[in-house]
């Protein structure tokens, strides 16, 4: 279905190193950049553009106008979104949305790749000891950072840095300023190999779903859609809040499967249970 067929990727931030050669590996498809096409004015992790949209239709949006312009029926694209774990608060997340749009065969394939290895983060800092004591935290120099007067300040931003006497000499000038500076990791992929290893490890996984058939149809991207809580408590076998089956779902013909037990267990411990452990 993909083998010979060019492939689009929409982003101006490098982010084809990771995604291209997997992709062409394992589809056969013949990757190219859409190099005049700008997915900053999506919004910017720095704030001066604003995301409107959630990550999924951003992505969705950024796939489809490129395609467009550049005419080809086959795109991807990724969206990432930085913040609190979902369930481990004390914990920051990267959570990095890859599309996969066949216009000519009518498919859209999506993954979602939640990690915790990012240096996601940001400071107010009026020294330069607490400037160097965040940068070494963020793992700076091998990932940029960004200085500015406070976080929500966008009169000047000076992005990209790289290199200990740059990062020193726009503290100072800043400083000098306005008394005090916020700084804060650059999350541009090309300038985050800490994201950019976990956009590496989503196109894994979209390749793992457009590998996936639909035992009925055999179109690709046939993947989990939903999780039933029920797992039973092994010792009083009452229901639990644990995932006691995935739901499978085609999205061209909607056939669906039901897998129970897919983490590979048929009960759970009685800690997890709402009347052992109540």
């Amino acid at each position: 279905m993909f083998k010979g067929r060019r492939l689009l990727v929409a982003t101006k931030h490098k982010k084809e190193s990771v995604i291209a050669p997997l992709l062409q590996e394992a589809l056969g498809v013949e990757c190219f950049v859409a190099e005049n096409f700008d997915t900053d004015t999506f919004g910017t992790f720095s704030g001066e553009t604003e995301r409107k949209d959630d990550p999924i239709t951003t992505a969705r949006s950024k796939c489809m106008e490129a395609m467009a312009m550049y005419d080809c029926d086959l795109g991807v694209a990724s969206e990432g979104s930085f913040g609190p774990h979902p369930s481990l608060f004390f914990l920051h997340a990267d959570e990095e949305i890859l599309i996969f749009i066949d216009r000519k065969n009518n498919l859209e394939i999506i993954v979602r790749k939640l990690s915790t290895e990012t240096n996601f983060g940001g400071e107010q800092v009026h020294t330069e000891g607490q400037l160097a004591s965040f940068a070494e935290r963020a793992q700076f120099p091998s990932h940029a950072l960004i200085l500015r007067k406070s976080k929500e300040d966008n009169a000047e931003v000076i992005k990209g840095i790289q290199d200990w006497s740059q990062l020193k000499a726009s503290f100072h000038h800043l400083l000098g300023k306005h008394g005090t500076v916020y700084v804060e990791t650059d999350m541009r992929a090309m300038l985050n190999p800490a994201r950019m290893k976990v956009i590496g490890q989503a196109a894994q996984k979209l390749i793992e779903k457009v590998s996936s058939r639909c035992p009925h149809c055999t179109s690709p991207g046939f993947g989990v859609t939903g999780a039933n809580p029920g797992l039973p408590c092994e010792c009083c076998r009452y229901p639990t809040r644990s995932t006691l089956s995935y739901i499978y779902q085609c999205q061209k013909c909607a056939f669906i499967k039901e897998e129970k037990y897919p983490h590979q267990k048929t009960s759970e411990d009685p800690m997890y249970c709402d009347m052992c452990n109540p």
